[in-house]
């Protein structure tokens, strides 16, 4: 009976001790809301992204992906970010999918634009965006192009 108890109390302890280090995981990652200001961004491909990604300007952190969804009507991929509230975007705000690496996952690079414009509200849609390059597809057009021109 003695041990069954010290092995509850010590399954009891790992278990607290467990709950601890997810608590401080999910506390100190990027994965929750920043509280910024939300944004829209349609692409016509989003390869590679993923919701919590980053969002960066001048190779800062400034937001996340919070969501991606398929617009039904005109087939674009849409992209909500959540931006630090004390950044302010204009209209001419250039948003580009960009690679971390050959192998490396994509992430959203903000060119804040010019600042004589009107500023975007939260909500508003950043028009200027470029999708995804897929470095397969252009590695196979460039290591291909010789083929056929023999002639």
């Amino acid at each position: 009976m003695r041990n069954n108890l010290v092995e509850t109390l010590m399954g009891a302890i790992v278990l607290i001790i467990t709950g601890g280090f997810l608590y401080f995981a999910f506390s100190h990652s990027s994965l929750s809301s920043n509280g910024g200001k939300i944004y829209l961004a349609k692409f016509d491909k989003v390869d590679g992204l993923s919701v919590g990604g980053d969002v960066k300007i001048s190779g800062i952190k400034v937001g996340t992906i919070v969501k991606q969804y398929l617009d039904k009507e005109n087939f674009y991929a849409v992209v909500e970010i959540s931006i630090d509230p004390n950044i302010k975007l204009s209209e001419s705000t250039f948003a580009k999918i960009t690679s971390e690496g050959l192998l490396g996952g994509n992430y959203l690079v903000l060119d804040p634009g010019n600042e004589d414009d009107e500023i975007l509200n939260e909500g508003d849609e950043i028009t200027n965006t470029q999708g995804a390059v897929d470095f397969l597809n252009l590695l196979d057009k460039f290591a291909g192009s010789g083929k056929g021109d023999s002639k």
